[in-house]
């Protein structure tokens, strides 16, 4: 691997085990530790600082050493882990995100303000400086690889000690058996060898194949590993023991010092339960004794020929064992996944182009030929989409940090709850509404969730509570975020409106409309500014970037109940199933999703609705909304589409059917264009529009309700 590869795949890493350190910390500091939340913790930490040591980040290495120090303390039952002490913790998880961005920016001396800050943290903690912590390194060694450590087992861990144990430099021979629940408490067996690579090397490896049963025995949560291998390090026993410190109770772990007499190897591997030509070979190839040492110890013992395994088996055995439990993930470049999705839409496009070929050429072969590749096609979509889909929980969980720290900068207690975490969206989408939903959760502590005496007055609990839920609903994904607090001021908000003149004063607008006021450029409330909010910026931001998402955001409210913000996303930005209608000449795309039925046209002349099995149905015309001057077609249809519980229909002159849709987005010229969403390449080399279905529906009602209030006609039902 070259050392660029490596160093991505650290930064990568790191980021993951700052993340769950952070997430353990938060849970950490809303009730009592557990020893096993305070283990994940310092393996975190530990793991961090091995993997920056191998690259030479010293100035990790020493800040993370004594973090791990603290949390070894609290392991050991010698400090506690309470809340001051988390959110100390997490100002720390802080400092090494910051240097970890540091080491990435290729940079290797610290700037005297992280010199600062991590001497003040670690002051906080009652630890010594890093310079310090270079020169005494008595923290425990111990490592372990991800998952959760075990609280014990009856299995007696068994340490054959020989008398001539040497602390010299040297090979030190190791007989491991992993316990075989070691997978079940959440262990990678091989993270232990790993690890052994920081302070020494692997020498030569017999991975126990015998130690697997039959197929049919198998268990997969069962762990069947044993080794037999060469280790090369100046390492007192003490360290490398305690390398398996956490797996110690229910694995067997054999240790032969380098200088000891050739028949303590032998005496070793006897106790493990090999026969002597079997460890003959051990010893052979993983080049623990030589062959004349071998021969020495089989003589003295009559023992039979030996018959030694080729290398070329042995690194078979090793090959096959390592794939055979290596991780069943990889880390592709985002970038990559990018190109193979551009190249998928474009492979549909040509496959659109060579259907249309198909049909003028009238032969039955080319169509059932361009059918089966059709089908292909469709199915590499639906899997390559996957790919990109990833799930909502770990934005979400990103939030209990927020909570934790606005609560506490604002002296309010406040809890979150998260559902819906296992909901799946494009991962661009993700990444794009990480940081509105940032705003409104700070925007619901600040001005959601009232404080502890008025929340007492009102007869609430004293802590707040803010909700995060995502779900699936009609092909889009929607988020909410809800809280219990005051709820918004209408009346307020109102004559704000009022005052910057952004509503007419003869007009009476619904509540709806009074809360979606929030979201226009400037428009604040607050009585006073803070560091959160108030200055009259962000939820308009917040509005434009769902929007440019393709996206809508509403609001609802009551006074004294609470606050809920519906924020509604498309599942995917690249590729959707689209359904094709037409005006005229032109030809429309529609997301199959949002269309529940199509039916004849029927209305009455001059009207905007018609009724639907005894429902009124409001709709617009295609025509009309476009200019499309030609006159419309004798016999024309209505697509009925829905979004958010509301419904309309839409007035078209024919319907083409179902097509596999790629997403152009529009020109900045056509950025502002109503009711467009963006655009599609169709097999014909001609541009299809794909219609904003919220903004067409709601341009349907209000067109419809305008009428209904001139004429009387019954009130407009949304479904």
């Amino acid at each position: 691997m070259r050392i660029d590869d490596a160093l991505s795949t650290f930064f990568a890493e790191a980021a993951e085990l700052l993340r769950e350190m952070e997430t353990e910390l938060l849970a950490c500091a809303g009730g009592a530790a557990s020893a096993d939340d305070v283990n994940r913790i310092f393996r975190s930490a530990h793991t961090l600082k091995g993997s920056a040591g191998l690259f030479g980040f010293d100035f990790i290495v020493e800040f993370v050493h004594e973090v791990e120090a603290v949390l070894d303390r609290v392991r050991q039952g010698k400090a506690a882990l309470d809340a001051e002490l988390a959110s100390t913790l997490l100002e720390c998880k802080d400092h090494m995100d910051g240097l970890v961005t540091h080491a990435m920016n290729g940079q290797s001396a610290l700037h005297p303000s992280m010199i600062e800050r991590g001497t003040r943290l670690l002051r906080e903690l009652g630890t010594t400086s890093p310079q310090a912590a270079a020169a005494a390194h008595s923290t425990s060694e111990a490592t372990v690889a991800s998952g959760a450590a075990p609280t014990g087992s009856e299995t007696s861990s068994i340490i054959d000690r020989h008398a001539a144990d040497a602390q010299t430099p040297g090979r030190w021979h190791i007989s491991l058996r992993f316990g075989s629940d070691v997978l079940v408490t959440g262990m990678d067996p091989l993270g232990f060898l790993r690890y052994l690579t920081t302070f020494g090397s692997l020498r030569g490896m017999v991975v126990l194949d015998e130690l697997l049963p039959d197929a049919a025995a198998m268990d997969a949560q069962k762990c069947y590993l044993g080794f037999e291998f060469c280790f090369e390090s100046a390492a007192a026993r003490e360290k490398i023991e305690g390398a398996f410190e956490f797996v110690k109770d229910d694995s067997t772990l054999r240790l032969v010092p380098p200088a000891s007499p050739p028949a303590a190897y032998f005496e070793t591997l006897r106790a493990a339960g090999f026969d002597d030509p079997r460890a003959a070979r051990i010893l052979e190839d993983c080049g623990s004794l030589t062959v004349a040492q071998i021969n020495t110890v089989l003589l003295a013992t009559d023992a039979v020929t030996r018959q030694p395994v080729q290398g070329a088996a042995l690194k078979a055995s090793v090959a096959n064992a390592a794939a055979r439990h290596e991780a069943q993930t990889i880390r592709v470049d985002a970038a990559k996944l990018d190109s193979l999705i551009s190249r998928i839409g474009e492979l549909i496009t040509a496959t659109a182009s060579a259907n249309l070929i198909a049909r003028r050429s009238e032969s039955r072969d080319f169509e059932e030929s361009l059918t089966n590749v059709s089908a292909l096609v469709e199915e590499i979509r639906e899997g390559s989409l996957q790919l990109r889909m990833v799930r909502i929980g770990g934005t979400f969980n990103r939030f209990r940090r927020v909570v934790h720290d606005v609560s506490r900068e604002l002296g309010k207690e406040i809890e979150l709850q998260i559902s819906g975490e296992d909901t799946e969206l494009d991962k661009t989408v993700v990444e794009k509404i990480a940081d509105p939903l940032t705003h409104l959760v700070r925007n619901a502590i600040d001005h959601g969730i009232e404080p502890a005496d008025v929340r007492a007055a009102r007869g609430k609990r004293s802590a707040g509570c803010i909700k995060l839920n995502a779900y699936h609903d009609s092909g889009t994904i929607v988020i909410e975020v809800s809280d219990d607090g005051g709820g918004l001021k209408r009346d307020r908000i109102l004559a704000k409106a009022l005052e910057r003149g952004l509503i007419d004063a003869t007009h009476k607008p619904t509540d709806s409309e009074i809360f979606n006021m929030v979201f226009e450029p400037g428009f604040s409330t607050a009585e006073k500014v803070t560091n959160l909010s108030g200055r009259g910026v962000g939820m308009d931001v917040v509005r434009r970037n769902i929007t440019a998402l393709r996206g809508t955001v509403s609001i609802s409210s009551e006074a004294g109940i609470g606050t809920k913000i519906t924020v509604r996303l498309p599942l995917t930005l690249a590729i959707i199933n689209g359904f094709q209608i037409s005006v005229a000449d032109s030809i429309f795309v529609l997301p199959l999703d949002s269309i529940e039925e199509c039916v004849e046209y029927s209305s009455a002349d001059g009207h905007d609705y018609t009724s639907l099995r005894g429902d009124v149905l409001p709709f617009i015309r295609l025509h009309g909304l476009f200019g499309i001057n030609k006159p419309p077609a004798r016999r024309q249809s209505i697509v009925v589409v829905r979004h958010a519980g509301k419904r309309a229909g839409i007035v078209v002159d024919a319907l083409l059917g179902e097509f596999q849709t790629v997403i152009k987005p529009l020109g900045k010229i056509f950025a502002r264009v109503d009711c467009v969403t963006g655009s599609s390449i169709l097999g014909t080399g001609e541009v299809a529009l794909i219609l904003d279905v919220p903004a067409v529906i709601e341009r349907a009602i209000q067109r419809s309700a305008a009428w209904i209030d001139s004429t009387g006609a019954p009130q407009v039902a949304a479904a």
